[in-house]
């Protein structure tokens, strides 16, 4: 064989194989969106990740796009999260962005099959992939999203005294917010530059202020920092003379003294009172149980007439002389304790037998007497 001959031999052979090639190259689909990979957006945010697709003539199979969630760990197995498939798209495969995840061509067959994921959470955060199938090509895309959290409820405050001579800390913190997150302090009020002898700590937030004087006295704002998103507050400091320690305590102890003083007052001239009220209480009572209650007329003559006709009971011919000589003394009455200079004096009556008997007395026989004293 001639070398002219082995050499057309060989360039048809080359030929050969660069139009195979380039007839698979129009076969198979292609991915252009190739510019980024890798997402980093704030929460409640929106994010649109790409997928755009060109097709063959030679691609004749039908249309079907996946996104799916590829865990960070590999044991797990891919989550498939919105699908188009035979015209119509399926998107309730899971939970975690239902009502928030659409495609952003509403008609994927134009070639564009990229994802909007609306209202960003930092669960979403992952490994996103398109794939795209076509028969016979298949073209697959992976795409990093990061969802971070901003900034926020940034507080400002200050520790230590704030008096001329001691060291003072403002302190500057984020109750929400992606690390890495880093603060600054700047002075917002006279020279508008912090002070020689302040240190900051941009970690952690922290600005020392050593040996303040009055020049230290204004407004201090702090920015809080991260990739996403900043937030901010501010503080008033001021710088002020030593307190009189001594001045204060002394004041404390004599107001508390005196306090003392007028609470036991009180309590003195209460339990006083207290006192007096109820020694006149025990008075009164002591005189309302000393006075007897009154007599009345009728109890008083009753009682007397009584008295009597117990002594004529035992009335005996020797008595009976000097009880007839005797005479009745008044009965008691409320006349007579009132007026003892009035006090009539009865004469004395004789007693009719009858009487007597009815009183109670024992009728006894006395002998008659003459004039001579000779017994009748």
């Amino acid at each position: 064989m001639s070398s002219s001959t082995y050499s057309e031999q060989l360039h048809m052979t080359c030929f050969q194989n660069l139009k195979i090639f380039f007839i698979g190259l129009t076969r198979s689909l292609t991915i252009t969106s190739v510019d980024q990979s890798m997402f980093e957006k704030a929460q409640g945010e929106k994010v649109t990740l790409p997928c755009t697709f060109e097709l063959s003539e030679e691609d004749i199979g039908p249309l079907d796009i996946e996104w799916v969630l590829i865990p960070a760990d590999n044991q797990k197995k891919e989550q498939i999260i919105i699908m188009y498939a035979v015209d119509r798209v399926y998107n309730h495969y899971y939970a975690g962005l239902t009502g928030r995840m659409q495609f952003t061509n509403l008609d994927p067959r134009s070639g564009d099959g990229s994802l909007d994921i609306l209202n960003l959470k930092a669960s979403d955060t992952g490994t996103y992939q398109c794939k795209v199938k076509k028969a016979p090509g298949v073209q697959s895309k992976k795409i990093q999203l990061t969802v971070l959290v901003k900034p926020a409820r940034t507080k400002c405050s200050i520790e230590g005294s704030q008096e001329i001579g001691k060291d003072v800390t403002l302190k500057c913190v984020s109750q929400e917010g992606s690390p890495l997150l880093s603060y600054d302090w700047r002075r917002v009020s006279g020279t508008q530059n912090l002070p020689a002898t302040s240190m900051l700590n941009k970690n952690t937030g922290e600005l020392l202020l050593k040996n303040a004087s009055r020049e230290y006295s204004g407004t201090y704002n702090c920015v809080a920092t991260n990739r996403v998103g900043t937030d901010e507050c501010s503080v008033q400091l001021n710088v002020t003379p030593p307190v009189n320690t001594a001045g204060i305590i002394t004041g404390a102890i004599i107001g508390t003294l005196l306090g003392l003083f007028v609470l036991c007052s009180i309590i003195f001239c209460f339990c006083k009172k207290h006192r007096e009220k109820k020694y006149e209480k025990e008075v009164h009572h002591d005189i309302r149980e000393d006075v007897p209650p009154p007599k009345s007329r009728s109890s008083t003559a009753r009682s007397y007439i009584g008295s009597n006709r117990s002594s004529l009971g035992s009335m005996s011919p020797s008595n009976m002389e000097g009880y007839t000589k005797t005479p009745y003394s008044q009965v008691p009455s409320e006349d007579f304790e009132r007026a003892p200079a009035q006090n009539p004096t009865f004469a004395p009556s004789k007693v009719a037998a009858p009487n007597l008997s009815r009183m109670g007395a024992v009728p006894v026989m006395i002998p008659a007497q003459s004039k001579d004293g000779s017994i009748v």
